[in-house]
């Protein structure tokens, strides 16, 4: 049986080592964390995977972090961790998506001289577009794209963080998609 007791109450016991107490705030927001989670993903199985992350960082936030209000600051984790989670789906899923079209993509061999040239010519106009950014997009695009570049190794050589980099690319593709649209006009 889940004994409900208030969140300070929680907090003091857990702060003094009460070995019961985070187990009881597990069982009291568990099914709050689990229908936070999954409103954004929708897998159940994840969800679990996900819900034992946010008790992990639960546990090991709550010592230095004195929230207010409990409750919701876990949403805040829960939502966090959830949002996360969806975005490096989204990016794994994009990677393979990219290496299947990649590997499905003509070799240059079996590609016609009309076919090779088009292709250069697309990949000149969309270097010069790249060449047009603002310079911090420009850099991490180039680097990026054409030096293959890890978004670690970018961050390292441009003194900026991972999300920085992440934010950038982000900025420049929708700059690039925006610019090639008005060129096709």
């Amino acid at each position: 049986m889940v004994k409900v007791c208030p969140d300070e109450l929680w907090i003091e016991s857990f702060q003094g080592q009460d070995s019961q107490a985070f187990e009881e705030l597990i069982n009291q927001y568990k099914a709050y964390v689990f229908a936070i989670i999954l409103r954004i993903v929708s897998d159940p199985e994840e969800a679990q995977d996900i819900a034992q992350e946010v008790f992990l960082q639960l546990y090991r936030s709550l010592p230095e972090h004195q929230p207010d209000h409990l409750k919701a600051w876990i949403g805040r984790v829960t939502t966090n961790k959830a949002i996360d989670w969806k975005r490096q789906r989204t990016r794994q899923l994009a990677v393979v998506e990219s290496d299947v079209e990649k590997r499905a993509a003509p070799a240059e061999m079996e590609m016609s001289p009309v076919q090779i040239l088009l292709q250069e010519e697309r990949e000149s106009a969309v270097k010069e577009l790249c060449r047009g950014l603002p310079p911090p997009y420009s850099r991490v695009v180039s680097k990026y794209y054409f030096e293959n570049k890890s978004y670690q190794e970018i961050a390292r050589e441009e003194g900026i963080s991972l999300k920085t980099v992440e934010s950038r690319l982000y900025r420049a593709r929708r700059l690039l998609r925006e610019r090639w649209e008005e060129g096709a006009e």
